[in-house]
């Protein structure tokens, strides 16, 4: 029978916490590209989620985790990191939202009705739909 010396999580936990420098070589110095060995990947992706979906694993994984874990963990780091994690986010957003601004500020809508006139909801399909092209195009 194997030995299993016990403190293994703590264990983890300080040798983590001492290879931040490795972690950050690691990301910069990766032995594959990232991008090529994910792509190449995505047969595997494919299989796995398919097979995760066949056994039903997301469900049980929602049950295992609970409504109290998921808000701990939300407000545990979620509250220190979003208004940070939206700043540093800001710049991608606004170059990834563009595109769909713009297809919003060039779709020509048909004209609008009465207030709660049905035609009205011509207006909101001409948008859905042009923003849907948009996406799908992307």
């Amino acid at each position: 029978m194997s030995k299993i010396r016990s403190g293994g999580a703590q264990r983890w936990v300080d040798h983590a916490s001492r290879a931040t420098e490795d972690y950050v070589q690691g990301v910069q110095n990766p032995r594959t590209d990232w991008a090529q060995a994910t792509a190449a990947a995505e047969q595997s992706y494919v299989a796995g989620i398919q097979d995760a979906i066949s056994k039903g694993r997301f469900g049980k994984g929602v049950k295992r985790v609970g409504s109290a874990t998921q808000i701990a963990g939300a407000v545990g780091k979620g509250q220190q990191r979003y208004a940070s994690g939206v700043t540093d986010a800001q710049s991608k957003y606004a170059a990834r939202v563009q595109p769909f601004l713009d297809v919003i500020a060039n779709t020509v809508l048909p004209p609008r009705g009465p207030k709660g006139d049905p035609r009205n909801l011509d207006r909101v399909k001409a948008i859905t739909t042009a923003l849907r092209a948009k996406k799908l195009a992307s």
